[in-house]
């Protein structure tokens, strides 16, 4: 079954299924721009590494989380007062290792920082200590001479600080050095498609076009992901938040 949405696919904002969604984006985004770029620029996907004892289960859908700790060990103790006052069993907040990942160009002659392509993750949005890493991270490359293309496909989180935006679900922003602080935003709803944008690069370099649109149905297909997804008309009501406050005739009208 193909992405039956026009435009984005609010299932694939589940945490469930965000993980595989933005690896796979990541992936295709690179491939697609790799070989309009190849003889002067070269595409890397780098990720950030760092600890976090925000609810995990409210970050699945970020590009990988793992347990650091082993917290299948029951240790025992041995206890030489026999006098104790019963304890109170509590729980701690366990650190867990985040990595989140992202796109460098770079130019080859001289290895530059050129531009930085970002899909943000629940974590950049909701959790206190990925935002705050990436808002430091957003904010050291907004005083650089480095571009910056920032992908935002999850309604749910609070949305990344700018001025002169208008309301919408999703949004694609291109900040390109030399022209801050004005940037390109490219706002969009559901149901309309996803627009495409260029990847900025050195001045007077062709920037190459990504149809994002294109890629998330061919990475949809790819991935199967229609296997994975209950389009039920009773699956609807389980689909909160991912269908709050969307038309819900609409929702029904897209899936048949």
């Amino acid at each position: 079954m193909q992405n039956p949405f026009p435009g984005m696919n609010l299932y694939l904002e589940h945490p469930e299924l965000w993980h595989q969604v933005h690896n796979r984006l990541i992936i295709s985004i690179a491939d697609e721009i790799a070989g309009t770029i190849a003889s002067k620029y070269r595409v890397a996907i780098a990720q950030r590494v760092y600890m976090s004892v925000d609810d995990p289960q409210s970050l699945v859908g970020i590009a990988d989380i793992g347990v650091k700790t082993d917290r299948d060990t029951i240790a025992s103790f041995s206890i030489a007062t026999a006098t104790l006052v019963k304890p109170q069993q509590v729980q701690l907040p366990m650190p867990w290792e985040v990595k989140e990942r992202y796109l460098e160009i770079r130019e080859i002659a001289t290895r530059e920082l050129v531009t930085v392509i970002e899909v943000l993750s629940p974590a950049n949005k909701r959790s206190s200590k990925g935002r705050s890493l990436y808002e430091a991270k957003r904010t050291k490359i907004l005083s650089s001479m480095t571009n910056l293309v920032e992908i935002d496909l999850l309604r749910s989180g609070t949305l990344m600080p700018m001025a002169g935006e208008t309301a919408s679900h999703y949004r694609i922003l291109v900040s390109r050095s030399a022209l801050r602080p004005n940037a390109d935003l490219f706002a969009f709803n559901l149901p309309e498609p996803i627009p495409a944008f260029p990847i900025p690069l050195k001045t007077r370099d062709i920037e190459p076009i990504v149809d994002l649109q294109r890629l998330l149905n061919e990475m949809y297909d790819r991935a199967r992901l229609d296997l994975s997804i209950d389009y039920s008309p009773e699956a609807i009501n389980r689909c909160i938040p991912m269908a709050e406050g969307i038309d819900r005739d609409w929702l029904l009208g897209a899936m048949t």
